[in-house]
């Protein structure tokens, strides 16, 4: 079987990346390395405010790598990404080859004075806004006896 060289994009919980960026890289990289994947290239791709909540999560970080595979275990992989709290979402395409500036980047990554870059200013808790109670007093409870009722017949 031949050797196929795959892309992958990767959205993980930011609460996870902020806490140890090496161990959110490790939910990706070691769920391919399980699968029988060679992780050619993995960096971090960029944090994003996400349109819509996925899980719950306002915004969450991306992650690119670039793996091969001989055999047939993408469901596999798919499913693990799935059942995973730390993932959110992911996409894996098939490629020709990887670019060479990946391994540029996923390089500087790698170097020992790497520091994941600061959370952007719109970074804010976002609140679900509370709807205040009516008081006792303005709450209005119909009168069942003034409703007219359609005759029975």
């Amino acid at each position: 079987m031949k050797t196929k060289t795959y892309e992958t994009m990767v959205l993980l919980d930011n609460a996870l990346v902020r806490e140890d960026w090496k161990k959110a890289k490790a939910a990706v990289t070691d769920t391919l390395a399980k699968h029988g994947a060679t992780v050619l290239t993995c960096r971090r791709f960029d944090e994003k405010k996400l349109a819509y909540p996925v899980k719950g999560r306002n915004r969450g970080t991306f992650v690119m790598c670039y793996f091969t595979l001989e055999k047939e275990t993408m469901a596999d992989i798919r499913r693990d990404w799935e059942l995973s709290e730390k993932v959110l979402r992911s996409l894996i395409l098939r490629v020709e080859e990887v670019p060479a500036k990946e391994h540029e980047l996923a390089a500087a990554e790698d170097s020992a004075d790497f520091v994941v870059p600061a959370p952007p200013p719109d970074d804010m808790v976002e609140e679900e806004p509370v709807a205040e109670a009516a008081p006792a007093d303005e709450i209005m409870v119909p009168d069942l006896n003034d409703i007219d009722m359609p005759a029975k017949g």
